[in-house]
Protein backbone atom coordinates (compact mmCIF):
# COMPACT_ATOMS: atom_id res chain seq x y z
CA UNK A 1 0.00 0.00 0.00
CA UNK A 2 1.36 3.26 -1.01
CA UNK A 3 2.03 5.89 1.47
CA UNK A 4 2.20 9.51 0.79
CA UNK A 5 3.95 12.65 2.79
CA UNK A 6 3.94 16.01 1.96
CA UNK A 7 6.40 18.86 2.60
CA UNK A 8 7.83 22.08 1.87
CA UNK A 9 5.20 23.84 3.60
CA UNK A 10 5.74 26.98 6.12
CA UNK A 11 5.17 30.43 6.59
CA UNK A 12 5.58 33.21 4.00
CA UNK A 13 5.52 36.73 2.95
CA UNK A 14 2.66 37.53 -0.17
CA UNK A 15 4.08 37.41 -3.33
CA UNK A 16 6.60 34.58 -2.42
CA UNK A 17 7.16 30.79 -3.12
CA UNK A 18 7.12 27.32 -1.92
CA UNK A 19 7.52 24.12 -3.81
CA UNK A 20 5.82 21.39 -2.11
CA UNK A 21 7.17 18.06 -2.65
CA UNK A 22 4.90 14.62 -2.35
CA UNK A 23 6.77 11.73 -1.68
CA UNK A 24 5.36 8.10 -1.88
CA UNK A 25 6.91 4.68 -0.24
CA UNK A 26 5.70 1.48 0.13
CA UNK A 27 4.62 1.08 -3.05
CA UNK A 28 5.06 3.48 -6.51
CA UNK A 29 2.36 5.79 -7.59
CA UNK A 30 3.88 6.08 -11.28
CA UNK A 31 0.87 4.26 -12.42
CA UNK A 32 -1.56 6.98 -11.20
CA UNK A 33 -2.57 10.71 -11.73
CA UNK A 34 -1.52 12.80 -8.78
CA UNK A 35 -3.53 15.80 -7.30
CA UNK A 36 -3.02 18.86 -4.52
CA UNK A 37 -5.91 19.28 -3.12
CA UNK A 38 -6.09 22.27 0.14
CA UNK A 39 -8.48 23.33 3.17
CA UNK A 40 -8.52 26.37 4.14
CA UNK A 41 -9.67 27.34 7.59
CA UNK A 42 -13.06 26.67 7.80
CA UNK A 43 -13.61 25.45 4.44
CA UNK A 44 -13.67 21.81 2.90
CA UNK A 45 -11.05 20.30 1.38
CA UNK A 46 -10.99 21.30 -2.14
CA UNK A 47 -8.85 20.22 -5.38
CA UNK A 48 -6.04 22.60 -6.82
CA UNK A 49 -4.31 20.67 -9.45
CA UNK A 50 -3.78 17.00 -11.11
CA UNK A 51 -1.52 15.61 -13.22
CA UNK A 52 -1.74 12.21 -15.11
CA UNK A 53 0.31 9.30 -15.12
CA UNK A 54 2.17 10.55 -18.46
CA UNK A 55 1.69 14.51 -17.83
CA UNK A 56 -0.34 14.17 -20.60
CA UNK A 57 -3.16 16.01 -19.20
CA UNK A 58 -2.42 18.49 -16.25
CA UNK A 59 -5.24 21.07 -14.85
CA UNK A 60 -5.14 23.79 -12.12
CA UNK A 61 -8.48 25.82 -10.38
CA UNK A 62 -8.85 28.87 -11.88
CA UNK A 63 -7.68 31.01 -9.10
CA UNK A 64 -4.27 29.49 -9.29
CA UNK A 65 -3.41 29.56 -13.14
CA UNK A 66 -0.24 31.19 -14.36
CA UNK A 67 1.18 30.93 -10.18
CA UNK A 68 1.23 27.09 -9.69
CA UNK A 69 2.71 24.64 -11.55
CA UNK A 70 2.53 21.17 -10.70
CA UNK A 71 5.03 18.27 -12.13
CA UNK A 72 6.46 14.67 -11.17
CA UNK A 73 9.34 12.53 -11.69
CA UNK A 74 8.90 9.19 -11.67
CA UNK A 75 12.75 7.95 -11.43
CA UNK A 76 12.21 10.01 -7.88
CA UNK A 77 8.24 8.76 -7.19
CA UNK A 78 7.86 12.08 -6.73
CA UNK A 79 5.29 15.35 -6.94
CA UNK A 80 5.52 18.67 -7.00
CA UNK A 81 3.63 21.76 -6.96
CA UNK A 82 5.79 24.97 -7.21
CA UNK A 83 3.51 27.93 -5.97
CA UNK A 84 4.83 31.04 -6.89
CA UNK A 85 2.60 35.17 -6.34
CA UNK A 86 1.60 33.16 -3.24
CA UNK A 87 -1.43 35.13 -1.82
CA UNK A 88 -2.68 35.31 1.50
CA UNK A 89 -6.00 33.34 0.65
CA UNK A 90 -3.50 30.45 -0.84
CA UNK A 91 -3.24 29.92 3.16
CA UNK A 92 -4.40 26.30 3.81
CA UNK A 93 -3.19 22.78 4.43
CA UNK A 94 -2.27 21.22 1.34
CA UNK A 95 -2.72 17.21 0.23
CA UNK A 96 -1.74 15.51 -2.16
CA UNK A 97 -3.44 11.93 -3.35
CA UNK A 98 -3.39 9.45 -5.82
CA UNK A 99 -6.61 8.15 -8.10
CA UNK A 100 -6.57 5.93 -10.87
CA UNK A 101 -10.33 7.27 -11.85
CA UNK A 102 -11.07 9.42 -14.95
CA UNK A 103 -12.66 11.38 -12.47
CA UNK A 104 -10.06 13.60 -11.81
CA UNK A 105 -11.35 16.90 -9.98
CA UNK A 106 -13.65 14.55 -7.96
CA UNK A 107 -11.94 14.78 -4.61
CA UNK A 108 -13.97 11.19 -3.52
CA UNK A 109 -12.22 8.74 -6.07
CA UNK A 110 -8.92 9.12 -4.61
CA UNK A 111 -7.68 6.31 -3.06
CA UNK A 112 -4.55 6.95 -0.49
CA UNK A 113 -3.53 10.47 1.38
CA UNK A 114 -0.79 11.96 2.95
CA UNK A 115 -1.26 13.76 6.17
CA UNK A 116 -0.49 17.60 4.95
CA UNK A 117 1.42 20.39 5.17
CA UNK A 118 0.62 23.41 6.21
CA UNK A 119 1.21 26.84 3.78
CA UNK A 120 0.20 30.32 5.89
CA UNK A 121 1.09 33.33 3.58
CA UNK A 122 1.24 36.53 5.17
CA UNK A 123 -0.24 39.94 3.97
Amino acid sequence: QVQLVESGGGLVQAGGSLRLTCAASGGTFNNDAVGWFRRAPGKERNFVAIITRTSAVIHYIDSVKGRFTISRDHAKNAAYLQMDSLKPEDTAVYYCAVTTSPYLTDINTYDYWGPGTQVTVSP
